[in-house]
């Protein structure tokens, strides 16, 4: 078998080396080039036709999402973004896996970074996740901006308020209001490998006046869970924040889970409930774990509980879905494989025998809006 061909982008000629040198730790991947740009990039991808590409996102004349960008509109290909560990990398990132990488990885310190030999697992392991991706699927399920849902914002309201009383239309972040603190009822989503986009396409969708809490838990480590909170707020009529230690659920209000921390529900008093955030042993090498989060839900049978697993890699939240259904869960749902970077997760859960629907990732706001608007 060939090995697989890797582009390689970086604007230092040291990283250039040094990810090289990664890459090439395992056999079944040939660096075929480097870029010091996002332009140098764009002209190497058209030539070379790499299986993937590892990219930084800070580089001049092309930055990496300007390059991303063409490269998943003219030629996709899996791009594997190398991000610095801050705030601003963070935000960066998160767009980036929006426009279509496949997966980020921590950019390595130096030759001597104690964390290098971590980061070259994480890379490889990534890298032969990215080369088996499909991505030309983004070009058949774009992310669209809310004024051009294929699902029409009416459908989604109707849904929820068939007297048609208020239209869903899409207001300021400024209007978003909290709706009745009572708690009836709860979603519960898991994802991993391609979460972002796939989170940004659900709750981009789901309307202001959506009445029930939602609880997230996406694969991801500190500080680029915030990022996430942040930019699903700046796109969502719901209230999106990354949750916090003793947080009373409400309404209307999205909770994606810190990295670096379990998130579980309990009971907080009649129709209260809370967030507790942990720092218990990972399960699976995943802190948070979608399954912790599903099992928290066990004994609130008095909620009415909607269960969704999307795009990732492994089996984590499968059996916390099977326990859930099999403890009276309303809707259990798992992302198509159509729309999925990864179908592992959801595939899990189907060969489980606990999945209800099936829907590729633009249905799915749609139909949580029709199972919670039935059991109002």
């Amino acid at each position: 078998m060939m090995p697989f061909k890797i582009l390689v982008v970086d604007d230092s000629i040291f990283m250039r080396k040094m990810i090289s040198d990664l890459v090439l730790g395992d056999a079944q991947f040939q660096v075929i080039a480097t870029a010091k740009n996002g332009k140098e990039a764009i002209e190497l991808t058209r030539s070379l036709k790499p299986d993937a590409i590892t990219m930084d996102i800070e580089m001049p004349e092309m930055n990496g999402l300007d390059a991303l960008k063409v490269i998943m509109e003219e030629m996709p290909t899996p791009v594997i973004m190398l991000s610095s560990l801050t705030q601003d990398g963070a935000r960066e990132t998160i767009v980036a896996l929006e426009r279509g990488a496949v997966d980020f990885v921590g950019k390595p310190s130096g030759s001597i970074s104690l964390d290098l030999h971590r980061v070259k697992e994480i890379l490889l392991e990534k890298l032969h996740i990215a080369v088996k991706t499909n991505v030309t699927k983004f070009r058949v399920n774009p992310i669209l901006p809310s004024p051009q849902l294929k699902i029409k914002p009416s459908q989604i309201n109707e849904a929820l308020t068939p007297n048609k009383a208020e239209p869903a239309s899409i207001k300021p972040q400024a209007g978003k209001k909290d709706l009745p603190i009572q708690v009836q009822q709860i979603v519960a989503i898991g994802t991993s490998t391609g979460g972002p986009r796939a989170l940004h396409q659900v709750i981009s969708q789901i309307p202001a006046h959506f009445p029930a809490p939602v609880v997230v838990v996406q694969h991801m480590p500190p500080n680029f869970t915030k990022s996430l909170a942040q930019r699903l707020h700046s796109v969502s009529e719901l209230n999106v924040t990354e949750a916090e230690d003793g947080m009373v659920l409400k309404n209307g209000h999205v909770y994606i889970a810190p990295g670096g921390f379990h998130m579980t529900v309990a009971r907080n008093g009649p129709g209260l409930y809370k967030i507790h955030i942990s720092k218990e042993e990972a399960r699976g090498g995943h802190r948070p774990c979608v399954d912790t989060l599903f099992e928290s839900l066990l004994p609130l049978k008095e909620l009415k509980r909607h269960i969704v697993l999307m795009t990732g890699m492994g089996a984590d939240g499968a059996k916390g879905m099977l326990a859930l259904k099999n403890a009276g869960a309303i809707t259990t749902i798992a992302e198509a494989e159509e729309t999925c970077i990864v179908y592992g997760m959801p595939r899990a859960a189907v060969e489980l025998k606990c999945v209800m629907h099936v829907l590729p990732q633009q249905e799915i706001a749609l139909k949580l809006s029709q199972v919670v608007g039935r059991q109002q």
